[in-house]
């Protein structure tokens, strides 16, 4: 679900990119997260912990690590408080991360 109407925030000015998640091409909008236009591509499981549980979409704020991925090749970024950019790569994360 996105916004399309707001009081104070303008939302015409986004355009459609693209970037990739785990090598599949997929497409968010300008001014998106990358947690943000994950979810609205409805990938709801960003990592996955050392005990297979899943972890996704959780605070927004950047204070958990529920949505720690693999972006442009390195692991641990947070991916609700970073900005999706173009042409970016991004891998779902197991475990804690690294750079292997």
């Amino acid at each position: 679900m996105r916004i399309a109407k707001h009081p104070i925030l303008d939302f015409k000015k986004q355009k459609r990119i693209p970037f990739y998640y785990n090598g599949e091409k997929i497409f968010g909008m300008t001014g998106d997260t990358i947690a943000s236009a994950l979810h609205d591509n409805g990938i709801m499981v960003y990592r996955v912990t050392d005990k297979s549980r899943k972890r996704g979409f959780f605070c927004a704020i950047g204070k958990c690590s529920s949505c720690m991925m693999k972006v442009d090749g390195i692991p641990n970024i947070k991916t609700c408080v970073t900005e999706l950019k173009a042409g970016m790569h991004i891998e779902c994360q197991k475990g804690k991360g690294s750079y292997k």
